[in-house]
């Protein structure tokens, strides 16, 4: 979303609000002291949310109503309703970005995660619930301290990473979809104040806090060649839309329930998304069953009339986005023109009172018109809980699971904790502070560089940053390469930053920015033996280079590792830590950049040489696989060949007949049914060994391959991923249950999904299992 200009609140503005008692008071309506309250309705928490809420409604004057309808909602002290704003921030941590949360005084800090791109590559969904339970705690303590007007965060971010110059790629859990679908489960159950499996919080339950699943839908540009996010038609197929860009949303409504939902700026296949109602109303609320509120990202209505000109006239925007679904606009253009378009006639107040039904639940189920807040279910949640040490051991963890070995020859790494080695630490990201926080971040409770993490392993270090900063246009090779030679080791830290990517700037190539390749091979050549290179990014990188350099031993990388990223990298590097991270994007070559960023098309294109994208579909150069990690142990799998099966028979009893295709029979998906398809779930069971010295957590993906794709089908598939700790030696069967109608089938060009007769392959590691399907 574009960032204001800072906005200074005046603390006097709390005086306005008759039921708040102190300025530390959380405001909330339905204070049981005011005997005004007692005649309304909607403050009768015996009553059903929905009757609670039809009666507020009723009570707002047409003014009252169109008030409600933007981020920065006002009070309606009449009714001792007290303002509310539906704009926070808590991507991968409670942060003061949006105007919701203020993070001073009581509260100054919070817990700040890894970016989510570093989190993913723990491919750990309990992590990743975890994270979410802190952040959803820090939040109501926020709040239960008088620091929010709004308890509702825009966050998770679940669009694809589909092209590795995107500058947001980095707030996502990677290119798959089954991952990022996970990923918004756990995060949101753990937000929202779900048990781990789902299930504890039923429909129109309490909410500890609300998450909203962003960016809906196929938004993953924000400006390349001139076209931006605002003006963008993504032209998506329908095969493309089923098995790519849609699943993580349908997930997140479906097993997270997510509360909120926004929709993106840019059109899909002609409509806005903003105003697309088979989009928001048909399939999120009708065939998803979604229950929430659907707020626009910011200015993402005006643009409807200003920049892509869907709407003739401001007030048929305002109609477009209201009758599709959208519920609160983040900006003002609802306040501005609403009532134009009801009073010409366009907008029937129906619209706006379903608008308005939708954010009054949410607000209710957050338990902001229940009276004073301490005295409901997370009232006792205090200020001692935000960064507390368990919080702060999670951030530390969540850098060390995260962080990727992507190269160790001659098992350089970890160096050894000798109290008399040398080290040289060069690089304009060894240092660095702010560039670990990465993006949407509010104060961390600390911050530990990774100049000072490794400090603390070894007393005879020298700092050198190369270049004044990751553009690198002037490096003071001379000087770095004289500290290098004169250490026992070398650790090169480099990369991006903010400046490189990030909101409102994608890439314009993958290559290491300015002169940093030079000076990486510079310092590399003069060290006494071969050095450690750490990569700072969220998108993929060419380092093809480093790849290559017999002088270049060691590759980490380490996305932006948050408040504990530092002293994760130095546990890593000196072996107090065993990495086993995955990358969860492929890394291509600089030649991926002849690809149009606008091209959306996921499957690759033989007659006109398009590759396809990712890692399901790509067919050109790479330089790391998604996936790809190594780690200090060796690891071996197996297939337990006793409790896996081998052929899957998809006749029926009620003798649906197959149907026919130039590549062979299948059957459509939505024939067999949702009974026949749980009858079919099967059990795969996967050895694996740690053959390793030293002990480590390690994530084992299972992928579904085929060796001729046909009808689009992609090459290899993610079908289950689990993390699991192996000590020296030890040995564990992971059981993984899978569906074949979800994790065998794939979309067809009508966006149907089908299981094919044929060969597949259970892929883990280098091993292989056939699996033939019968139709």
């Amino acid at each position: 979303m574009k960032l204001p200009a800072l906005i200074l609140i005046p603390l006097i503005f709390f005086s306005t609000l008759i039921f708040l008692t102190e300025s530390t008071q959380p405001p909330y309506s339905c204070d049981s002291s005011n005997p005004s309250t007692k005649s309304f309705l909607f403050c009768k928490t015996t009553l059903p949310i929905n009757q609670r809420v039809h009666d507020l409604v009723s009570r707002l004057t047409l003014d009252e109503k169109i008030s409600q309808l933007v981020n920065s909602a006002p009070p309606i002290p009449r009714l001792g309703i007290p303002s509310y704003e539906w704009w926070s921030e808590a991507l991968h941590g409670v942060s003061d970005v949006g105007k919701g949360i203020r993070l001073y005084s009581t509260i100054n800090s919070a817990t700040s995660f890894p970016q989510v791109i570093l989190t993913a590559a723990s491919f750990n969904e309990h992590l990743w619930y975890r994270i979410g339970q802190v952040i959803g705690i820090e939040a109501r303590a926020v709040y239960n301290a008088g620091q929010a007007t709004g308890m509702t965060f825009w966050a998770p971010n679940i669009n694809i990473f589909r092209d590795p110059r995107w500058g947001r790629g980095q707030e996502t859990p990677g290119e798959d979809p089954l991952m990022t679908a996970k990923y918004s489960v756990a995060y949101v159950r753990g937000v929202q104040g779900d048990s781990y499996e789902g299930g504890k919080l039923k429909v129109g339950g309490h909410l500890q806090a609300s998450a909203c699943c962003k960016h809906f839908t196929a938004y993953d540009l924000d400006i390349w060649n001139n076209v931006t996010r605002f003006g963008f038609n993504a032209k998506v197929s329908q095969q493309d839309l089923a098995d790519t860009y849609q699943p993580p949303f349908k997930s997140c409504v479906e097993q997270g329930k997510a509360s909120g939902i926004m929709c993106a700026y840019n059109q899909v296949n002609g409509v806005p998304s903003c105003a697309d109602h088979n989009l928001l109303t048909k399939t999120a609320r009708g065939q998803w069953g979604f229950h929430g509120y659907i707020t626009s990202d910011c200015d993402a209505v005006g643009i409807i009339y200003d920049v892509q000109g869907y709407a003739k006239h401001p007030e048929d925007a305002v109609v477009d986005v209201l009758k599709a679904g959208m519920d609160v606009n983040c900006g003002t253009y609802l306040q501005n023109h609403t009532k134009k378009a009801v009073q010409q006639k366009k907008l029937p107040v129906s619209y706006i009172d379903k608008a308005l039904h939708n954010l009054f639940s949410i607000r209710m189920r957050l338990g902001l018109f229940d009276g004073n807040p301490t005295k409901l279910p997370f009232g006792n949640i205090g200020p001692e809980q935000v960064c507390s040490k368990q919080h702060q051991a999670l951030a530390l963890e969540a850098a060390e699971d995260g962080i990727v070995l992507l190269k160790n020859a001659g098992k350089l790494l970890p160096l050894p904790k000798s109290k008399g080695i040398s080290l040289a630490v060069i690089g304009p990201n060894a240092n660095a502070s702010e560039t670990l926080l990465g993006n949407y971040h509010g104060p961390p409770c600390k911050l530990i560089t990774p100049l000072q993490g490794l400090l603390g392993y070894a007393k005879k270090t020298v700092y050198h940053p190369g270049c004044d900063s990751v553009k690198c246009p002037n490096p003071t090779i001379d000087q770095a390469v004289r500290v290098a030679q004169q250490a026992d080791y070398v650790v090169l830290i480099v990369g991006l930053d903010q400046g490189e990517e990030r909101e409102a700037h994608d890439r314009d190539n993958l290559n290491l920015p300015g002169k940093q390749q030079q000076l990486v091979s510079s310092v590399a050549k003069a060290a006494k033996k071969p050095v450690i290179l750490v990569i700072f990014s969220g998108g993929p990188v060419d380092i093809s280079a480093a790849k290559y350099n017999p002088k270049i031993g060691s590759i980490l990388w380490a996305g932006y590792p948050g408040e504990a990223g530092g002293f994760a990298l130095a546990e890593v590097i000196f072996g107090d830590h065993n990495p086993g991270g995955r990358l969860p994007v492929t890394w291509y070559t600089q030649d991926y950049i002849k690809t149009p960023m606008t091209d959306m098309r996921m499957r690759p294109d033989k007659r006109s040489g398009y590759p396809g994208r990712t890692y399901r579909f790509y067919t050109g150069k790479k330089v790391f696989d998604f996936g790809y990690g190594l780690s200090y142990s060796n690891y071996a799998y197996n297939f337990v060949s006793s409790v896996t099966q081998n052929k899957l028979y998809l006749n029926t009893s009620v003798g649906l007949a197959a149907k026919n295709s130039d590549s062979g029979r299948y059957q459509l998906v939505s024939d067999l049914g949702e009974e026949f398809c749980e009858k079919k779930l099967f059990k795969v069971t996967v050895g694996a060994k740690n053959e390793g010295e030293m002990a480590g957590r390690h994530p084992v993906l299972l992928f579904v391959s085929r060796k001729n794709p046909t009808n689009g089908s992609p090459m290899k598939q993610l079908v289950g991923f689990k993390s699991v700790i192996l000590s020296a030696g030890e040995k564990a069967e992971l059981e993984f249950m899978l569906n074949p109608c979800e994790h065998l089938s794939h979309a067809n060009e009508d966006g149907l999904m089908v299981l094919e007769e044929g060969s597949r392959f259970l892929v883990v590691g280098d091993v292989e299992y056939p699996i033939d399907i019968i139709v």
